[in-house]
């Protein structure tokens, strides 16, 4: 028997019916899913420093169990010292098991780490069903050991779902366990 992911079992046993249910959906392929998650961390002081990019790839790819990119810059920006084709950020794009393993060691071990937490904004959404969050610092992840680390930097971090509403996606998100913080 394959592997198959907790929050990906759960999603086709439990939250299909309970998405079904809430919006009343006449065929299975109109429910909602997640699509990927994308990790994305900027480090603007790559410019005088390469190795910092190095270390931003190297931490992205702990956190995630994915290889990170180096992003690079498009154009020139003269007051930044930036160059067009110079690295500046590192992301990494989860589908799949992979996606649902993160999304799950997120909601599970990363976000109770952060202090004092009573949940995330539900202010995120773009209007099209996507979310977005950012994380202040990357040692909420179990994975980081904080010893080896040569700064605190945060990230961001993108739910791509099929919802066309933020009303259905803040419920898929909800069911797959985002704790988003009560009114």
């Amino acid at each position: 028997m394959a592997y198959v992911a907790r929050l990906k079992r759960e999603y086709g046993e439990r939250i299909v019916s309970a998405l079904t249910e809430e919006f009343g959906y006449k065929n299975v392929m109109q429910v909602p899913k997640l699509q990927k998650i994308v990790v994305s961390r900027g480090v603007g002081a790559a410019v005088a420093d390469k190795k910092l990019i190095d270390h931003a790839v190297d931490e992205m790819t702990m956190i995630t169990g994915q290889k990170a990119v180096a992003t690079i810059s498009k154009k020139d920006i003269a007051t930044f010292k930036l160059r067009k084709g110079m690295p500046i950020g590192a992301k990494v794009t989860l589908r799949g098991e992979r996606m649902y393993e993160f999304l799950d060691r997120l909601v599970t071990s990363a976000l109770p780490r952060v202090r004092d937490f009573q949940g995330i904004k539900a202010t995120g959404f773009d209007g099209r069903g996507n979310y977005s969050l950012g994380v202040t610092e990357q040692i909420i992840f179990p994975e980081i050991n904080i010893d080896k680390i040569n700064r605190i930097n945060g990230m961001d971090i993108t739910f791509v779902t099929s919802a066309d509403t933020d009303k259905e996606a803040k419920s898929l998100l909800t069911e797959l366990g985002l704790p988003f913080k009560k009114k």
